[in-house]
């Protein structure tokens, strides 16, 4: 199936892979807090993750129409792996032990979001009893101050 979605690439030094990790897991969780949207966080097992990820996080949406928690983001660090693989190293600064030698960096990368699924979440989650849709405040100052889509499909 073909789906749009942003990217998230960060090449970094082995040392701060982990905490990038966690950095960009929160910038996909920032994007669905503004926009209001129920979500969980998982860690996946390895049998699940991508041949090359050391870790990943997942972060899946609630959709109501379905009754369930359905993945949105994706986030993994790979450590050195597509690194070897491209050759792709970095100078470290000498120090008082040396340094100064090529070492591998490391490589990260994630969804930002799929752009359609979460544009279903924020349909199904704003939905309101009598068909309208309530728009998250975020999307406000994008949509010339409109709040609401009507159950006729009009915005206001």
């Amino acid at each position: 199936h073909q789906f749009e979605k942003v990217e998230m690439v960060t090449i970094c030094t082995p040392e701060a892979a982990l905490a990038e990790h966690e950095r960009m897991t929160k910038c996909a969780e920032a994007v669905l807090e503004r926009l209001g949207l129920p979500y969980r966080t998982i860690v996946l097992c390895t049998g699940d993750m991508g041949f090359g990820a050391q870790k990943t996080h997942d972060l899946e949406v609630w959709l109501p129409g379905q009754n369930t928690f359905r993945e949105i983001s994706s986030v993994s660090t790979c450590g050195q792996f597509q690194a070897r693989r491209m050759n792709a190293r970095y100078r470290p600064a000498r120090s008082e032990n040396g340094g100064g030698k090529p070492e591998f960096v490391a490589t990260l990368n994630g969804s930002g979001l799929a752009v359609g699924r979460c544009l279903i979440a924020v349909l199904e989650n704003g939905q309101e009893a009598d068909g309208s849709v309530t728009l998250p405040s975020a999307l406000v100052s994008y949509l010339g101050g409109k709040t609401r889509i009507t159950a006729e499909g009009v915005l206001v």
